[in-house]
């Protein structure tokens, strides 16, 4: 098995070096992209131990029979095992949401491993003649395919300077098209010549070692076959991982190079290939799109309509000049929930210090995230565009790594994200490292500070980091700095137990006011504390006073409001969705609190305004502090919902909420600022279709966003 990953490796290393002298820029070295080609093979190992890992457990198992022709009890053990282990990883992959026909495919491939090891008692390929021949097709077919997918990806690359992606599959539809179109574009016959003598070679090597570790297989005693093949079964699990790290090695890693071509370099089309499959399907409907056009660009205000090129574009000018170019530091708040907090009266006053905040500051109070998840939340703030990718997220495709942000419009500032913990969660390394040009991202490796838990370095310790780097600044800055400490487990680091004091409540309580136990409610309680040593220590420092500050909860978390808020916040789940939403800075903004329904989309318009700078806005966000007023617009206040569990949409406004899933077809049209039944009126009935057309317009159009806000259009 060593062996023929070599073979394999050597196959996928001869390919990179085509690939880079065929396709490089002439500024491009093998010296300057020699990192590249390091993580290129790191992608390779992942690969190839991915291939031989399988094979190599299977050709472990086999079946021992005593006298009365009954199996062994090690053998009973290790078929049992074997069923067991298999179980497991198909509701892993159903946890993870795998399609169910993959699943079923799954299943029927491990029965027929069942069957294989019942039949031939040893599935050994140098122990038994018909498991040889089943690993000589296997590895004959992953051979094939593999030198195929090199070749299609080389055209694929060629045409479209992308590596290859699932996409490709849907060109299955119109077979007879597709194949006309390659047959008269490529050079086919030339391209079937290469790859036949490619897998003629690769499977030639393969098969020459195999032949020769044949004759001299090791025979030794049980105990150290055990242990050599537990040690080679880790190795390949650990380069299947590809790194010693929390997180796996990911695509999103290839772009931490901030250079599209050492990211493509580095890629594996096979990695690519898999890594899109689920998202092959991520598309939209275009006729929807244009159907909604004239809807949205009405409602979000587009200077210059196009429904030929689908424009979204809003040229922001400010009415005065930037004359100190204040710094902006965006907070997202893990599972702010807005009814947990003080600031709309819970008695357990989980957030005393922060609700002084928005006392001081511009807090909106009818604040909503597009979808749960912290991975949608920190979408929807960096790109202004609701995460309506089902069921995975945006963050995880590759196809939608390419987004405007209004961050690079901040020419002259330096650019920060602070994350306590690995920036490799959920691919979020690829959202920031390849959109934010110049950013200086700090991750868990970058600070002094211990981590704590699975989320790294406490949120004190990171506020603190960040203040660290924010006063030695002698130019403006703008800086994201994303908590991870309100979510489970909970921890309290020990250093602050003696300043901060725990909290007990009766069960009771705790649930009538929101929280499940008192190690939830002290996480909340100190995410208060986190924030009041981060102002503290930065009101010492000179760049508060020309700082505007920004809190927003990433998403909320669903749970029974009581009294506290209408019934539309349970029924319709939108304490998943409400946060609190702070533009904080004593020195620069007088304090008001304003109750106009609005979204976390709306963050990055918004701030930017405030900081009197030129900006182009693309997406769905929308500037809160626009006094220009949009007309015929029945809804001027409204936040659009998504519910990736439920596969649900939705729009809420300052009167009503509005839900609908696609899943059941099932809708709810309600009040959302009281308990009060809507009158049957043709007022409301031409409301309710009104807002059930917005939220049709918004979903639509995000969909279509999340794959064509390209940074490369934005000046066009």
């Amino acid at each position: 098995m060593f062996l023929t990953g070599i073979a394999f490796l050597i196959f996928m290393t001869i390919m990179r070096f085509v690939f880079f002298f065929h396709f490089r820029p002439a500024q491009y070295s093998f010296g300057n992209s020699f990192k590249a080609f390091l993580l290129g093979l790191n992608f390779d190992t992942r690969i190839v131990c991915g291939i031989i890992l399988f094979p190599f457990l299977i050709g472990n198992l086999h079946l021992n029979y005593n006298n009365k022709k009954r199996l062994t009890t090690g053998s009973v053990v290790q078929l049992v095992f074997t069923i067991i282990i298999m179980a497991l990883l198909i509701l892993f992959m159903k946890k993870g949401h795998v399609p169910i026909p993959s699943l079923i495919y799954m299943s029927i491939l491990f029965a027929l491993i069942i069957i294989w090891l019942l039949v031939t008692k040893n599935c050994n390929p140098f122990e038994n003649a018909v498991s040889r021949k089943i690993f000589k097709i296997y590895f004959f077919i992953i051979t094939v395919v593999l030198v195929f997918l090199y070749a299609i990806d080389f055209e694929h690359f060629d045409y479209l300077h992308q590596r290859l992606s699932a996409s490709v599959l849907n060109y299955t539809s119109d077979a007879k098209i597709s194949m006309h179109m390659v047959w008269q574009t490529y050079p086919v016959i030339s391209l079937l010549t290469l790859i036949i003598i490619c897998i003629i070679l690769l499977y030639g090597l393969i098969i020459r070692w195999y032949k020769k570790m044949q004759v001299s297989v090791y025979r030794g005693h049980t105990l150290s076959r055990i242990f050599i093949g537990f040690v080679f079964a880790i190795i390949l699990g650990i380069g299947i991982w590809g790194r010693l790290n929390q997180y796996p090695l990911r695509w999103s890693d290839a772009f931490s190079f901030n250079d599209d071509f050492k990211a493509n370099l580095s890629l594996n089309p096979v990695q690519s290939f898999l890594s899109t499959l689920q998202f092959r399907n991520s598309t939209y409907d275009i006729k929807k799109v244009k159907e909604y056009y004239p809807l949205m660009v009405q409602y979000l205000g587009v200077q210059n309509p196009d429904s030929i090129t689908l424009t979204y574009k809003r040229s922001f000018i400010p009415q005065q000049s930037v004359t100190n170019n204040p710094n902006v530091v965006i907070v997202i708040c893990e599972s702010f929930s807005a009814y947990k907090s003080s600031m709309w009266g819970n008695p357990l006053n989980t957030t005393p210090y922060f609700n002084e905040m928005c006392k001081q500051g511009i807090f909106f109070d009818r604040c909503f995230t597009p979808a749960y998840g912290t991975a949608r939340g920190v979408w929807a703030v960096i790109t202004g565009i609701p995460d309506v990718e089902y069921p995975n997220t945006a963050s995880r495709n590759p196809s939608a790594v390419d987004e405007h942000t209004i961050i690079n419009d901040y020419t002259g500032y330096n650019k920060y994200y602070f994350i306590g913990g690995s920036s490799s969660w959920a691919n979020i390394r690829g959202l920031l490292t390849n959109n934010i040009s110049g950013l200086h991202l700090y991750e868990q490796d970058d600070y002094k500070a211990n981590s704590i838990d699975v989320w790294g370095i406490s949120d004190k310790q990171l506020f603190l980091a960040a203040n660290d780097v924010f006063k030695k600044q002698n130019n403006p800055f703008i800086a994201v700095i994303q908590t991870a400490d309100n979510h489970r487990p909970y921890t309290i680091p020990d250093e602050d137990k003696a300043t901060f004091q725990l909290k007990k409540y009766p069960a009771d309580s705790l649930k009538k006011f929101g929280f499940q136990s008192n190690e939830e409610l002290n996480a909340f309680r100190y995410t208060d504390f986190s924030f009041q040593t981060f102002i503290e220590a930065a009101k010492k420092e000179k760049y508060f006073n020309n700082t505007i500050f920004v809190f927003v909860g990433d998403h909320g978390i669903r749970g029974d409001v009581g009294n506290m808020f209408p019934k539309a916040w349970n029924i319709d789940g939108l304490t998943t969705q409400h946060v609190p939403l702070l533009f904080y800075s004593p020195a620069l903004l007088a304090p008001k609190r304003i109750s106009n329904t609005c979204s976390q989309i709306d963050l990055l318009p918004s701030v930017t305004a405030l900081t009197h700078h030129r900006y182009i806005n693309t997406t769905l966000g929308k500037n809160l502090f626009d006094t220009i007023a949009i007309n015929n617009v029945r809804f001027k206040h409204a936040a659009f919902l998504f519910d990736p569990n439920l596969k649900q949409i939705g729009i809420v406004t300052d009167e009503y909420c509005y839900v609908h899933n696609l899943l059941s077809g099932t809708e709810d049209f309600r009040y959302s600022n009281s308990n009060e039944p809507l009158p049957q009126t043709a007022a409301v009935a031409k409301d309710r279709r009104a807002i059930k057309n917005l939220g049709q317009a918004y979903y639509e159009t995000a969909r279509y966003m999340m794959l064509h806000n390209l940074k490369k259009n934005v000046g066009k």
